[in-house]
C-alpha cells in the first residue's frame, strides 16, 4: 500500500463549504490505485463534513492552530509530514500558504498551492504583506494553480508566478446529483405558489449575505402584489448566521427567510428554488453558482473575481455590482414577473454546465497535475485510464 504516492492536503478548516465539497469529491473520485491521501486542517474539523469522505482510509489531522502567526505550529505540521511522507503536499488559499517551506524540510517532493478565491479582508488582493508572503512562497512551490482564468491572470500579474509554475483548473460539478426538478417532481421544503430566491455558501464576511437580504426586503416593496409568495432562502453554517437571523427578525421578515444552517441534502433544496442569487465580494470560480445551473436555475451574481466567467450576463442569469443591494433586487425582480425567461436562462445554464465544467474531467485535469508533477520530480508515473473517459 505504501508505494502508492500519498498526497495531503493542507487546509485552514474542514468544514461545509464549495472549496471543501470539490476537493472532498477529487478525493472521492480519484482512483485508488494511483494516489493515497490524508487531510490536515490548521483548525478546526467538523465531524458532521468528514462523513462526505467516502473513499477508505483517508486519515484527516488537526492541528490546533491558534490565532495570530502560531510558529509552532510549523513544526508540528513537520513533525506530521515526517511521519505521513507524503509525495505531494497540496495547500489551499492564502490561509495555508506559508507552510512549504515546512514540507521541503520535511523532504516533501512536491508542492502545490491552490488560489480558490479571497478573503473578505481583502477581496481585490491588494494587501501588500499578503502579497509580499505570496512572492516569498513563490519557490517553495512547484505549481501555483487559480480556480478562475481572472485568479490566474492575477496571480501572473501581481504576484508573478512563473508560466511554468501556473495552471487554471477550472471547478467541475456532478450533473447527475444536481439537476432540474421535472415538471411532475413534488417541491420539497415550500409550499405551492410561494416564489424561492436561494444561496448556499457558508455565511461569512466575503459571501456578504447581508446584502442579499437587503435586497430580499427591497423586492418585497418593488413587488407589493408578490410579496407574500416570496421567500429568502440562505442554507449554510458559519460565524455570521445568528446575526443573519437578528437581522431578518429585526426587519419583520423572519416568517419569509429560510436559514436552516449546513445540510446534506443541498441537491433537493436547490431543486425547490426559482433563482439563485451570489452576493459575493470576492470569488474564484463559484462551485455553488455551478451546482445552481446544473439544477436548471437562472443565477444573479456579483460582478466579482471568477463569477462573470461562470454567468453568461443576459444569457444564463445576471450580473451586478457587489454591495449594491438595489441593483440584484432590480435583477431578481425580472425573474419574479419573467418565470419563462428565468426557466430558458436556467437551461442555459445547465447546458453550459454541462459543456464546460463537468466533474470527470476537473477531476482529470488535477490528476494530471499531480502525475507530470511526480513524473518530473519523482520519475514515479503508473499509468492509468483518464478520469475523463
Amino acid at each position: 500500500m505504501n508505494d502508492i504516492p500519498l498526497i495531503v492536503h493542507l487546509t485552514y478548516a474542514l468544514d461545509f463549504g464549495g472549496m471543501e465539497n470539490l476537493m472532498v469529491e477529487r478525493i472521492n473520485r480519484m482512483p485508488a490505485e494511483r494516489y493515497r491521501h490524508a487531510i490536515v486542517c490548521l483548525t478546526r474539523v467538523n465531524p458532521d463534513f468528514v462523513k462526505r469522505i467516502s473513499k477508505p482510509g483517508v486519515a484527516v489531522h488537526t492541528l490546533g492552530k491558534q490565532p495570530g502567526l502560531s510558529p509552532a505550529t510549523h513544526a508540528v505540521l513537520w513533525r506530521l509530514l515526517r511521519q505521513l511522507q507524503p509525495a505531494v503536499l497540496h495547500t489551499y488559499n492564502f490561509s495555508a500558504i506559508e507552510y512549504a517551506p515546512a514540507a521541503l524540510l520535511a523532504g516533501v517532493p512536491v508542492r502545490v498551492n491552490g488560489a480558490h478565491g479571497r478573503d473578505h479582508t481583502d477581496p481585490d488582493g491588494s494587501n501588500r504583506k499578503h502579497n509580499f508572503l505570496r512572492r516569498l512562497m513563490l519557490p517553495f512551490y512547484d505549481v501555483c494553480y487559480a480556480n478562475s482564468a481572472a485568479m490566474e491572470e492575477w496571480n501572473r500579474a501581481v504576484i508573478g508566478v512563473p508560466k511554468a509554475k501556473s495552471r487554471m483548473l477550472a471547478n467541475g460539478i456532478d450533473a447527475e446529483r444536481f439537476r432540474p426538478r421535472q415538471d411532475e417532481e413534488a417541491r420539497p421544503f415550500f409550499n405551492q405558489g410561494e416564489i424561492v430566491i436561494g444561496t448556499v455558501g457558508r455565511v461569512q464576511d466575503v459571501k456578504d449575505h447581508a446584502t442579499l437580504l437587503d435586497a430580499f426586503l427591497l423586492l418585497r416593496e418593488l413587488l407589493p402584489k408578490q410579496r407574500a409568495q416570496l421567500r429568502l432562502a440562505i442554507v449554510g453554517d458559519g460565524p455570521l448566521l445568528h446575526k443573519l437571523r437578528d437581522r431578518a427578525a429585526a426587519a419583520g421578515a423572519a416568517d419569509a427567510v429560510w436559514l436552516p444552517g449546513a445540510r446534506n441534502d443541498v441537491p433537493d433544496i436547490l431543486r425547490s428554488f426559482d433563482a439563485f442569487a451570489m452576493s459575493s465580494i470576492a470569488e474564484g470560480t463559484p462551485g455553488s453558482a455551478l451546482e445552481a445551473m446544473a439544477s436548471g436555475l437562472p443565477v444573479v451574481g456579483t460582478r466579482v473575481g471568477g463569477i462573470p466567467e461562470v454567468i453568461d450576463n443576459g444569457v444564463t442569469g445576471q450580473l451586478v455590482p457587489p454591495s449594491n443591494p438595489a441593483a440584484m433586487a432590480a435583477a431578481l425582480k425580472h425573474y419574479v414577473e419573467a418565470p419563462a425567461m428565468a426557466r430558458r436562462h436556467g437551461q442555459a445554464g445547465r447546458e453550459r454546465v454541462l459543456r464546460r465544467y463537468s466533474m470527470p474531467a476537473m477531476v482529470a485535469a488535477y490528476q494530471d497535475m499531480y502525475d507530470s508533477l511526480c513524473e518530473r520530480k519523482l520519475k514515479i508515473r503508473k499509468p492509468v485510464p483518464s478520469c475523463a473517459e
